[in-house]
């Protein structure tokens, strides 16, 4: 179990007339009752699919400077959309020492279930990605033996097909 003295709120709405308020007030009251204290709260107004968010990305440059000891989000979709995205974000997390508490969902990093949360998370997300390799293999495969390849499905020129043979037997009859 880490001691959390400092945490970072992170809320994100998609959109000017979407409000963040009711998230932020959800993380604050999260925060009082577990008795930690708020570093600071990063707000964005933009689309969780964009990969450049002003303040997230503040945010990440501060945990990098080890400002705070936990990251709180009302839900796991505010800070991505990507499976894949949010579990290279928890490595970083893990490997800067910084939790995970998303308040209405009952994630909390700091608890052994939340833990083994995550660990679920990502195995669903390598098997995921195994999936995607085996059928991108199967395609290629597929698109090879019908002489196609390429995004536009060019018709390749097939090699090593009927070819007049180099020699002539002598038992063939011209």
């Amino acid at each position: 179990m880490e001691n959390i003295n400092n945490v970072a709120i992170y809320v994100r709405v998609s959109t000017e007339q979407q409000d963040y308020d009711k998230q932020i007030d959800l993380c604050k009251k999260h925060c009082e009752i577990k008795g930690y204290d708020i570093y600071k709260i990063y707000a964005d107004i933009i689309s969780g699919k964009s990969t450049s968010r002003p303040q997230f990305n503040e945010m990440l440059k501060d945990m990098r400077q080890y400002k705070f000891q936990a990251i709180v989000v009302t839900k796991l979709d505010r800070i991505g959309r990507s499976l894949q995205h949010l579990l290279s974000l928890f490595d970083e997390f893990s490997n800067k020492g910084v939790q995970f508490i998303a308040v209405t969902q009952n994630i909390d990093t700091t608890t052994s279930a939340g833990k083994l949360q995550m660990q679920i998370m990502g195995a669903f997300a390598e098997f995921e990605r195994n999936l995607i390799s085996e059928r991108t293999k199967e395609g290629l495969k597929y698109a090879k033996n019908v002489g196609k390849r390429g995004k536009d499905k060019i018709q390749r020129k097939k090699r090593g097909g009927l070819r007049s043979p180099l020699f002539i037997s002598k038992d063939s009859k011209n």
